[in-house]
Parts: structure tokens; C-alpha cells; sequence
């Protein structure tokens, strides 16, 4: 990165994914407002970070999380969320309260802070960053919800770049094949489906979070300022290639 301490948002901060772009971030002597559900618990230290309690499906607690950094860290040039589900059922077996978590979660979460974000970054710009599926991009079966609110988020991406781009305002999107996380481990702690999943991905491996984080932080990065509304895809060839 090319502009040294800047501040950063992360939210979803102690999973997997936002555990490493924290870290990446850190690295680069930026400063990181990490936003977590419950940070009661939380043994997180680093003098350039602080810890922030937001429950990211409430859009009110995510404009008090946005006024609680600018307030005790200043603004803040970009933000990522990597909060998010997964839901593998068909469905014909999901019920309408796993549907709806499920669009909590994921859907109404990106919404909430795309709306919170760009109130702030209105006359100073800055870089929203969010996280959809490979699912989203490719029809894979059993993943109808999940795919659903992953979409939704591409679509987000998409309008919001074109709303906001003549105040400098960036967003852009990562969409992930399977990532070691502690989401996945359902997935990945089983041999049998983990192998499956391997199988599937063109560069025979799953993703780990860190390939994820790297992707997130080039596109936050102030020196990307000609890059909006695109959709990256970080799945080892999933979405788009046959695995020979």
C-alpha cells in the first residue's frame, strides 16, 4: 500500500478471513477498527488496533460502530465485512427461519453497511470492499439460499459502485471458493466432503484465508482509485474453469 497509516474497518474481524486481513493490514502499519459480535471474550491486542462491538445484521449497530471509530480513531478510508453463512440444503428442506438468518447474515449485513459507509465517505471518498460466494457465480446444487443472498450482494456491489462513484466512493466484491474458516469446518473437518470440495476446485486445493485477505486488501488499497464495481473471483478456478 502506498499511503501509510490508514485506517481501516474490518468487520467480522476474529473469523478466519478478517483475522487475516487484520493481520495483513496491521502489517502494513495501517490502523484496523475491528468490529466483532461480542468482544467480552476477546484477547485481540496491537497498539495501531481497536476492538469494537457490532452486531452486523443490525443497521443500527453499525452506525454506532462507524461513530464509535471516528470518534475514538478518526475516518475511516475503507471497510470490509467478512461476516457471512453458509447454508448447504436444497430448497424444498430449508426452512423460512434458516432462509431468513441466512439473508441476515450475508445479505442484509452488506446492505447495512454499504448504507453506513457511504454517509460518511460522502465528501471525502474512500473503499468498501464485500464478500459474495463463487456459489453465487456458479450453479452449485444444495446451495439455493446461500446463493440467493450471495447474488444479492454482487447486485449490491454493482448498483452502489455506479450510485456513488462521482464522490470517489469505491466498491468492489471478493467471491471465495470453499476457505479454511471456522464457518467451514463442518465442511472441512469431514474427509469425505472436504475431498469432494478439493475435487471441485481447478487448482486442487480449497482456499485458505489468507488468499482471501490478500484480495480484500489490494482492492481497499487508496492506490487502487481506478478500480470499482468489479466482482473478483478468489476459488481456484471454480466458477469459471472445468478441472481437467
Amino acid at each position: 500500500m502506498q499511503e501509510k497509516s490508514t485506517t481501516f474497518a474490518v468487520i467480522g474481524a476474529n473469523g478466519g478471513i478478517g483475522s487475516a486481513l487484520t493481520n495483513l493490514l496491521l502489517q502494513q502499519d495501517h490502523q484496523v477498527a475491528r468490529g466483532i459480535r461480542d468482544n467480552s471474550e476477546n484477547a485481540f491486542t496491537h497498539p495501531s488496533a481497536q476492538t469494537f462491538a457490532l452486531d452486523a445484521t443490525s443497521w443500527d449497530s453499525i452506525d454506532a460502530f462507524f461513530d464509535a471509530v471516528e470518534s475514538s480513531m478518526g475516518p475511516t478510508y475503507g471497510v470490509a465485512l467478512c461476516v457471512g453463512s453458509i447454508l448447504i440444503k436444497p430448497a424444498h428442506l430449508t426452512q423460512e427461519k434458516e432462509f431468513q438468518q441466512t439473508m441476515d447474515l450475508n445479505l442484509k449485513s452488506a446492505f447495512g453497511l454499504v448504507r453506513s459507509a457511504t454517509k460518511r465517505m460522502l465528501k471525502r471518498g474512500g473503499s468498501i470492499v464485500l464478500v459474495s460466494s463463487c456459489a453465487a457465480r456458479r450453479g452449485i446444487p444444495n446451495h439455493e439460499a446461500i446463493s440467493a443472498a450471495k447474488a444479492g450482494i454482487i447486485g449490491l456491489t454493482k448498483s452502489a459502485a455506479a450510485s456513488y462513484a462521482t464522490q470517489g466512493i469505491r466498491v468492489n466484491c471478493v467471491a471465495p471458493g470453499l476457505t479454511r474458516s471456522k464457518m467451514a469446518m463442518p465442511i472441512t473437518n469431514n474427509e469425505a466432503a472436504l475431498n469432494a470440495s478439493i475435487a471441485m476446485h481447478p487448482l486442487g486445493r480449497i482456499g485458505e484465508p489468507e488468499d482471501i485477505a490478500r484480495s480484500i486488501a489490494w482492492f481497499l488499497d487508496p492506490a487502487q482509485s481506478w478500480v470499482t464495481g468489479q466482482v473478483l473471483g478468489v476459488d481456484g478456478g471454480l466458477a469459471d474453469l472445468i478441472r481437467r
